[in-house]
C-alpha cells in the first residue's frame, strides 16, 4: 500500500484551506514538515499550486477528515486505492528447456544463413544463447559444426512466429537506405558544344547556309509542267 498521498503539496494545499486540521496532522498525512504545511498556510511556499482534494481521489474520506478535526492527536490514515497497478516485471533472459537446448545451434545456423541481418543480441533474444556460440557457428569452429542442421527456431519451439517477424523487421529498419537510382540530368557542356566550341544552333545556322537557295517561281512552274502533261 502506498505510504504518502498523490501530489503531496497539492494535497496539503487543499487541507489547509478547506479543513480545520492541525498542521502537524497535515504534515503526518502529507509526509511533509510542520514547518512547510505552516509556510503554506501563511502564503510563503506552494505559490501557484492547485490544491487537489484527497476525498476525490479516494486517498481520504469525509468521515476520516471529521474524526482527526475532533481529535487533534488522531493522525488520518490513507485509504487503500481499490485500483491495482500490476508491477511490471523486468524481462530476463530467455529460459529455454533443457530437452531443447541441443536443438539452439541447429536454430542459430538457420538464423545466420536465412537472416544474415540479424544482429547477435537479437538471435540471443530469439533462441536464448551466448555469443560466443553465435560467433563459432558463425565462423564454424562449432565442436559439432559438421553434424549441424539448419533448422527454423519457430518449428523447434525455441520462438514464435511473431517474435522473429519482429526481429527481423527491426533488422530491417536498421539496414541503410538503397541509393536512389540517378534521374534526369542536365547535359555536360561538351556534349552541347559543337566543333571548336561552336554551340549547336551554330552548327544548324551554318547547315541552312550550304543548302543551295530555292526560287519558289521555278517550283511552281515546275508543278504546272507537270500538271498539263498529265492532262
Amino acid at each position: 500500500m502506498t505510504t504518502m498521498p498523490l501530489m503531496p503539496k497539492a494535497t496539503a494545499v487543499w487541507l489547509v484551506d478547506n479543513t480545520s486540521l492541525s498542521f502537524d496532522q497535515i504534515a503526518a498525512f502529507c509526509r511533509l514538515h510542520p514547518l512547510e504545511v505552516k509556510a503554506i498556510a501563511d502564503g510563503d511556499a506552494a505559490q501557484g499550486i492547485k490544491g487537489m482534494d484527497p476525498v476525490l481521489t479516494g486517498q481520504l474520506t469525509r468521515e476520516e477528515i471529521a474524526k482527526a478535526e475532533r481529535d487533534p492527536d488522531y493522525r488520518m490514515k490513507l485509504q487503500e486505492s481499490k485500483v491495482r497497478v500490476p508491477e511490471t516485471k523486468r524481462r530476463g533472459p530467455r529460459y529455454t528447456p533443457v530437452s531443447k537446448r541441443q536443438d539452439r545451434p541447429n536454430a542459430i545456423l538457420w538464423l545466420v544463413r536465412n537472416h544474415p541481418e540479424l544482429k547477435d543480441a537479437q538471435i540471443m533474444r530469439l533462441v536464448g544463447t551466448t555469443k560466443p556460440t553465435i560467433q563459432s557457428i558463425r565462423d564454424r569452429t562449432h565442436w559439432n559444426s559438421s553434424q549441424l542442421t539448419p533448422t527454423d527456431p519457430v518449428t523447434l519451439g525455441l520462438c514464435s512466429q511473431l517474435e522473429l517477424d519482429m526481429e527481423v523487421r527491426k533488422a530491417a529498419r536498421a539496414q541503410p537506405l538503397p541509393a536512389e537510382a540517378e534521374g534526369a540530368r542536365l547535359l555536360p557542356a561538351e556534349e552541347t558544344q559543337g566543333r571548336k566550341g561552336e554551340s549547336l544552333m551554330d552548327m544548324d545556322e551554318d547547315r541552312l547556309r550550304r543548302e543551295p537557295n530555292i526560287d519558289p517561281d521555278s517550283v511552281f512552274a515546275k508543278l504546272k509542267s507537270l500538271k498539263s502533261e498529265d492532262l
